[in-house]
Parts: C-alpha cells; structure tokens; sequence
C-alpha cells in the first residue's frame, strides 16, 4: 500500500487548491497523490508534483477516489468546497464525506482546515518499510497487515514490497533521499543485511521486524524472541536509538559474520527447501552432514599487524553473533560495539572431535567467557586479509559471496539501529566495571 493524498475542488476553487498546492509542496510530495482530471493536471503544472489524474468530476473522477477511499489506500482527502455558486455537474461532496466519516477518513473542505490537516502530516514522522514476502514460514499477507495496523497510527508508512526485479539498493536510497525518517527491514538476516549496507553512515535508523528464519542480527541486539513481530513493532515505536559496529568484507556490507570453510558448505547445503520442511533446524541437519566432508585446508591471517599461519576447517569473522552462531564463539561472547572483530578458528580431525568443540563454543557462550580449548583459536582486531588454500567458500550474513581470499574492516559505530534499552543486571556497589549489554529476551 503507498500512503495516499486525494485533491479535489470546484470550479471556483481551482486557484485556490493550486495555491494550497504550492504552499505545502514539501508534505505532498511524500505522497502519491490522486485528484479529479483538471485539478491534478492543474497542480501537476504548477508544482511539478506528480498526481494520478482520474477522470474529470462531471464523468466520475469524484466516485473513483471514492474507491480508493473503500479499499484502504487514502489517509486523507482535500476537497475545496463553492458553498455558494457550486454547478449541477460539479462533484458532490455528500457521498464522499459519508465514505470518510464512515472510515474515520480525515477530509478537509476549505482552505483553513487542509492548512491545519497538512500541519499535522508534516510533524508524523516517514518510515519505509521494506517488507520481503518470501521470508519465513508465515502468512506473509497477514503480517504485513499486522505490521500497518501496528505502525500506520504512527507513522506515514510507505510499503515497498520485495517482487523480482525489484533493486532493493535503490529503493533504500530513494527513501533517503527523499527524506524518510527511518527505514525498516521486515524479513531475514539476509533482507535486514541488504537495507543496513544502504544506511551504514548515514543519520537514517533502522528498524528490524524479524521474520527469517535465524533472525541472527535481530537477537545480537536483544530484539524479543516471542511475539516477534508486534515486540519488534513495540521497539521501533520506543525509539530507542543504539550505534552499533559494521563491517565490509571484500567491499560488501557485513553485519553479522563471515564464516569461512564449514560454515559456508552448512549454508549452501540449508538451501531453501530445507529451510521451509525443517526451519531453524535446516542449519542444524546441514551442519551434521557437512563434518563429513568439511576437510582441513591451510590459512594465512594478517592482522594488526601480525602474521598467523593455521590449520582449519573453519573461521568464523564476526561482528556480532548471538550465542547461538556457535562458531563464532571463541571469545565466549561477540560484543557488537566494541569497535572490534572477533575471528574464531576451529579444527577438528573427526566427526567427534568437531561436535565436541562446538559443544565448548556454546558452553563458552552460555558463561559469556572465553573458550580455553585445543582445537580453538581466538584474537580480535579492526582489519584482516584472509587467504586459505585450497580456496574456500565464503558466507556473509548468510548469502554465499564467492570464495577466498576476504578482506574485513570493521566501522565503529557505522549503523544506527532501534534497539531495546540497555539494562544494567551488576550487582548494586559493583556497577563500574562491567559493561551494558542489551536486554536478552525471556
């Protein structure tokens, strides 16, 4: 659904909706607005606004925004009224102010009252909504609708929905530039990705409405579990602004982590299909399979600095990782503001050897400490150039890139995201020494 305007007047006011038109320019143009055939194409001309023009009043331009108006797409209607010298074939307001009453529409009759209606558009805040419907196992129609019931009350929300062929680049920066307060991502890993790398720099915050099948990035910032989406709803509206670190591997946006090896054949072989039979459960099934076949390979790391020299069958390059992205667990925990990337190298000669490391990784992170383990290895730094042999395959957030070599910077503070509010669990005469983290959802 694109929010929409409907502009309406009579003969005798044709001037006048012009000039409202004039005036209000900067609101309107958030819109897609509509208008009975000589009005549009009066304002068209006069502002350069772009206006679907219907038909003219006398032919049924007034009944087809009345449609609009019955299939949800009018959020309010300006109709310049001659109370006085009106024409028998000039539109009639009284079927259209008993659709708007009857849909709590707002509707405006003379120039006074559209000033006051423009005034309050221009203080709502714009959000985009980038909404993939492929995503996840759910109805994707009813939770869009819930999404709008949910956030429609408070924000001028214009849809994009993800359809092939759709560029989902340039439907970000096209909400950027035209002024959007916030862009949210409602999908998974990969669609909350693709809209980050579009924001990463900038002032525009991101709002996350997790429907994926990991939701990865949606927990490393502490989004609710349960009720995914009406609690992601309940955040975005908090406003509760956080900075967190990006990065980019081989020039493209990284918010999660990279995985190199094993984690990559485990995502390739999750295909879509297993997803949608197994769910979350998909990574799991894959991951079994993959220690079968996931050999050791060589590994040259350069960073800060240094040169390091391994064996492996994974690394995992991680900007921020709940704890259930056990790979990247090395360090017990992945902080996601902390200016630093947490690389994890794993090893294992058998089957048993790789199922009982993973097990260490996951505990590591359950006690938030790091791993102590011989077949682990971990370090942190800003930057690093990763060369394997033979080349390995490469995931990034989830979406497989290629093959190595990568290289990896991490952005201090690159994206703003609504994120809940930070709690403090420390004790109360022990609150200096450790740092926040976000509220973990029950």
């Amino acid at each position: 659904m694109v929010a929409t305007l409907a502009l309406i007047a009579h003969d005798a006011k044709k001037d006048e909706i012009v000039a409202f038109a004039q005036r209000h320019r900067p609101v309107l143009g958030r819109y897609r607005l509509i208008a009975t055939g000589t009005t549009g194409q009066r304002i068209q001309q006069s502002t350069e606004l772009k206006v679907d023009c219907k038909l003219s009043g006398p032919k049924g331009g007034d009944a087809q925004i009345a449609n609009e108006v019955l299939a949800g797409d009018v959020v309010a209607v300006v109709f310049l009224v001659d109370p006085l010298h009106a024409q028998p074939h000039e539109p009639d307001i009284h079927a259209l102010l008993r659709i708007c009453n009857l849909y709590n529409i707002p509707l405006a009759t003379n120039s006074a009252t559209a000033d006051m209606l423009l005034l309050g558009l221009a203080r709502k805040q714009v959000a985009d909504l980038i909404f993939n419907p492929s995503a996840g196992q759910g109805n994707a129609q009813q939770e869009l609708t819930l999404i709008q019931e949910l956030l429609s009350s408070h924000f001028l929300l214009r849809v994009h929905t993800l359809e092939p062929g759709i560029n989902i680049d340039e439907v970000v920066q096209g909400a950027i530039a035209q002024g959007t307060s916030l862009v949210i991502a409602s999908g998974g890993d990969g669609t909350v990705s693709a809209v980050s790398g579009n924001l990463i720099g900038t002032n525009t915050p991101l709002g996350i409405i997790p429907r994926g099948t990991a939701n990865a990035f949606a927990a490393a910032i502490g989004l609710p579990r349960m009720s995914p989406i009406r609690n992601a709803c309940q955040v975005i509206l908090a406003g509760n602004i956080c900075e967190v670190d990006v990065a980019r591997c081989n020039g493209l946006p990284m918010i999660l982590l990279a995985g190199v090896g094993y984690e990559a054949e485990t995502v390739e072989l999750a295909n879509d299909s297993l997803k949608e039979q197994w769910g979350a459960l998909a990574y799991f099934m894959a991951g079994w399979q993959t220690m079968n076949t996931q050999p050791l390979f060589q590994t040259r790391i350069e960073a800060s600095g240094e040169v390091y020299n391994f064996e492996a069958n994974s690394i995992t390059i991680a900007n921020a990782a709940p704890a259930t992205s056990v790979l990247a667990q090395g360090g017990g925990q992945v902080i996601h503001n902390d200016g630093k990337l947490d690389v994890t190298i794993a090893s294992a000669e058998t089957k048993l050897q790789g199922l009982t490391t993973m097990l260490w990784m996951f505990g590591a992170a359950v006690v938030k400490t790091g791993i102590e383990h011989q077949n682990v290895v971990h370090l942190q730094t800003e930057r690093l150039t990763l060369v394997a042999e033979p080349p390995q395959k490469v995931v990034l957030d989830g979406e497989i890139i290629g093959t190595t070599p990568v290289e990896i910077e991490c952005i201090p503070a690159g994206l703003k995201v609504l994120a809940p509010q930070p709690v403090d669990n420390r004790p109360k005469d022990d609150k200096s020494k450790a740092p926040e983290v976000l509220l973990e959802a029950e």
